[in-house]
């Protein structure tokens, strides 16, 4: 039974306008901002353009770039923590020996700041000074231009990123797989089935409503690097690393063009909302099955 009291209003409805106003104004003001021609520096007064910043924005091969860029990093860093954090999360449901120790160190990485986490890994990168390339020196070999390269910086931002946040996929998986009921594994033995036919007749199948989850909720984080690549690479060499959330600081920010900035925020929305509801198309069916 729930409690009438009138009382109650008197708690609730202070915190939910002030998270309505926190949260809806600023969508809305935003959302009217991107349908003008608004710059602070030099100081224009606003002007209606209606689709202009959108249309502008659709037909700069920049976006495009961008858009290329953030999904490629996105696709195959996700890709690359759900292998591995599978991987290791099954590893840790054996009962191996020393396995809560594993368990703290492999989730230390995703508790460090993602700044300092991009800073350590520029020293590391770095074309001359770096504990990499002065090993490879040692070697005879010629430094490799890990940040300075479009190829080898994508590969360094793609590295940190998995090196960061699968220990986010391990925990959730790793928490799925404990939930798995044990008889079913016990009949699967009796009739002799190989732990590579267990896998992929129980176990994937199994954790394939938790592993959607946890892809997607990577995938749309994924989309807002921007702190890994503005300390590492700042977006170079060039633009061939610049993301849409660093493309949308560098002209909110640094130009000052808000209306333009606006329209790239709604637009950067919309390219997640279609990757998302792509990526849940796709995958229902086999949800569905799983019912």
């Amino acid at each position: 039974m729930m409690r009438q009291d009138p009382i109650k209003h008197v708690f609730i409805w202070p915190a939910v306008i002030v998270v309505l106003l926190v949260s809806i104004f600023p969508l809305i003001y935003s959302l009217t901002t991107s349908f003008m021609s608004f710059r602070l520096v030099p100081p224009t007064p606003p002007r209606f353009v209606g689709l202009d910043n959108y249309w502008n924005l659709l037909q700069q091969p920049r976006f495009w770039t961008v858009v290329r860029t953030t999904s490629l990093i996105a696709f195959v860093s996700v890709a690359l923590q759900y292998v591995i954090g599978f991987a290791i999360a099954m590893a840790l449901n054996m009962k191996i020996p020393g396995e809560r120790l594993f368990r703290v160190g492999f989730l230390l990485p995703m508790l460090l700041a993602p700044v300092a986490v991009a800073l350590v890994a520029r020293m590391m990168f770095h074309p001359t000074m770096g504990p990499l390339n002065q090993f490879t020196s040692l070697l005879g070999y010629p430094n490799i231009p890990f940040l300075t390269s479009e190829g080898w910086a994508l590969g360094c931002i793609i590295a940190v990123e998995v090196w960061q946040w699968t220990p986010f996929v391990i925990l959730l998986l790793l928490a799925g797989l404990q939930t798995l009921p044990e008889d079913v594994y016990e009949a699967a033995a009796l009739e002799n089935a190989t732990p590579w036919q267990q896998f992929w007749g129980i176990t994937f199948p199994m954790m394939l409503p938790i592993s959607a989850a946890v892809v997607f909720v990577r995938l749309v984080e994924s989309y807002k690097v921007m702190d890994t690549v503005f300390v590492m690479t700042g977006g170079g060499p060039g633009v061939s690393t610049e993301t849409l959330t660093l493309f949308a600081y560098q002209e909110g920010f640094k130009k000052f063009n808000l209306g333009y900035t606006s329209a790239l925020s709604f637009l950067f929305l919309i390219v997640i909302t279609v990757i998302g509801t792509l990526y849940l198309a796709v995958l229902r069916p086999h949800l569905e099955k799983r019912r």
